[in-house]
């Protein structure tokens, strides 16, 4: 590829000291193999010399073998993400005009082949400072996890469409696989949080508040759909959910609550300047639940802070984006949820919400959960537009 030499792969092969021997024998196999590619050493391994003749660079970080674990109370995928992105800022080559780029992946992550070329050339021709590329998880053999994982992208591609549809600037993928960012954007937002889970939800949301977020669209990445330990959510716990059965997985929130987000959001992102108590009361008008909701978050006393410290309409609009961040905007989907507008069947949902944007319905003959086809179905068209 054009900027696979000018490229550096950084692995950070982690664990902490209370982690099973399993996972600790299986990291010093990673070790030391990176090692034996570093030094050039193929000995018969057709995989290792394949690598070393294609002139990846490799960096390697052991934060893994005695005396280098993880910290036990910090050590998780965003201290991960942190080692390794903070050391990538010291290796840039600074005196290139060309951007320097930060891209988060996963081991276990596939990519297509223009991947590199296309985040690249994306960054410099459109001057993104931040993006997320296009992903989809990979494919599985075993029919159960494959089902899971359809469900759970789904899940996934609804929330960013209905946040699309609410006219949210909030309304990207959060998946830390997907991640990436220019050098000074990192700094700008102080690099990578430390926290064990929902680090990717974090930092994409930092930035939003600080640059804008692109989406790379011409190449994707392929997450593994595999079940996990490592994290309480996200992909791996997702999936060994949906196999024990613990709970209803074809439920999605109820597509009132984006229809009370838009309506929230069109008077609240207004130019028009109105107090706390006009937009409390045009909140009330919306929803009764929507404004016990401002209430919960003290709205009037922070909006009447804003006021008083913004000398312009432009420090108080980024002051909007700031309040109403993506977290805030999570928690009222869910006070939403808790308090009149239930979890709906998954694939009513979706119908209900496709025909407010005037997309194609597959056909499922009412039928509660549609076969895995139709579900992919969904899936496709839930791809394309988020």
């Amino acid at each position: 590829q054009e900027y696979f030499l000018s490229t550096i792969v950084i692995f950070v092969i982690n664990n902490k000291s209370a982690h099973n021997d399993e996972i600790k024998q299986d990291n010093i196999k990673s070790i030391n193999f990176l090692r034996a590619l570093i030094s050039k050493d193929r000995g018969e391994n057709k995989i290792a010399t394949m690598l070393i003749e294609s002139g990846m660079n490799i960096g390697l970080i052991d934060a893994s073998t005695p005396g280098n674990e993880m910290p036990e109370k910090e050590g998780g995928v965003g201290f991960a993400r942190k080692i390794g992105m903070d050391l990538a800022l010291t290796i840039f080559n600074y005196s290139s005009h060309i951007k320097k780029i930060l891209i988060c992946l996963d081991a276990d992550c596939t990519v297509e082949g223009n991947y590199l070329t296309e985040i690249i050339n994306n960054f410099n021709n459109k001057n993104l400072s931040a993006a997320t590329v296009k992903f989809e998880h990979a494919s599985y053999h075993d029919e159960e996890i494959e089902r899971a994982i359809i469900c759970y992208e789904i899940f996934l591609h609804y929330y960013v469409l209905g946040l699309k549809y609410a006219g949210s600037p909030y309304a990207f993928h959060t998946i830390g696989s997907t991640m990436i960012c220019d050098f000074e954007s990192y700094i700008k937002i102080e690099g990578m949080n430390k926290k064990k889970a929902a680090e990717d939800f974090y930092f994409i949301e930092k930035l939003a508040k600080n640059v804008q977020v692109g989406q790379i669209t011409t190449t994707k990445v392929y997450p593994a759909a595999r079940r996990s330990w490592r994290v309480p959510f996200g992909t791996g716990q997702r999936i060994n959910r949906f196999v024990s059965k613990s709970q209803d997985e074809y439920l999605l929130y109820n597509p009132q609550t984006f229809k009370i987000l838009k309506q929230w959001l069109t008077v609240f992102q207004s130019e028009e300047q109105l107090s706390g108590k006009e937009l409390l009361t045009a909140a009330e008008r919306i929803d009764k639940s929507l404004y016990q909701f401002l209430i919960t978050q003290k709205f009037e006393d922070d909006w009447g802070k804003i006021l008083r410290n913004s000398s312009n309409i432009t420090q108080i609009q980024k002051q909007k984006k700031l309040w109403f961040d993506g977290f805030r905007t999570l928690k009222l989907i869910h006070f939403l949820r808790d308090n009149g507008y239930p979890l709906m069947n998954m694939f009513d949902t979706l119908d209900e919400l496709f025909k407010k944007l005037e997309l194609y319905l597959p056909l499922r003959n009412d039928i509660s959960i549609p076969g895995i086809d139709v579900q992919k179905e969904y899936l496709n068209i839930l791809r394309k537009r988020t």
